[in-house]
């Protein structure tokens, strides 16, 4: 008796009228803009950068970054950094600007409460009394005031 066991017979494909196909899910995936690459609930914001691996691994989850993924990381790290950047530049423009103001009439209000001087308009040179400005104070525009301060600057130059 022979203890071999039977040999099975081999598993032929069945011929169907199309044809067998077969279809990759993964690259119907990557044709509608899904990834292959499994989604990772690690933010990846410890990244390591090893040069003689030449690799970019996380060091929380201990896998390797993809460098895509790596250079949109910093990407986003640097952008978030020139928005915080440029917002505090307005803060301290805005700053300045109210600072100067709060300067000015913090010497104003100086100059008026000594008895013997009043504080003078820097153009024309005049007194500025406090009871001047008792029942209000006459406004024009900032654009309109520098042009014509530029205006009688070139004047007085010309003469």
């Amino acid at each position: 008796m022979d203890d071999a066991p039977p040999e099975t017979p081999p598993i032929e494909p069945v011929a169907y009228r199309g044809g067998v196909k077969v279809v990759d899910i993964g690259d119907l995936r990557v044709a509608r803009g899904m990834s292959r690459r499994p989604w990772s609930a690690c933010s990846h914001a410890s990244l390591v950068y090893d040069n003689q691996e030449r690799r970019i691994w996380c060091s929380d989850c201990k896998t390797d970054v993809e460098p895509f993924d790596a250079f949109r990381l910093l990407v986003e790290k640097f952008d978030a950094a020139d928005a915080n950047i440029r917002r505090r530049r307005e803060e301290l423009s805005e700053a300045e600007k109210f600072q100067a103001r709060a300067l000015a009439t913090k010497n104003l209000d100086a100059v008026w409460r000594s008895r013997s001087m009043v504080p003078a308009c820097p153009h024309c040179g005049h007194g500025l009394l406090p009871e001047q400005f008792k029942s209000g104070v006459g406004m024009v525009g900032r654009e309109y005031a520098v042009a014509r301060i530029a205006a009688e600057k070139a004047k007085k130059e010309r003469k």
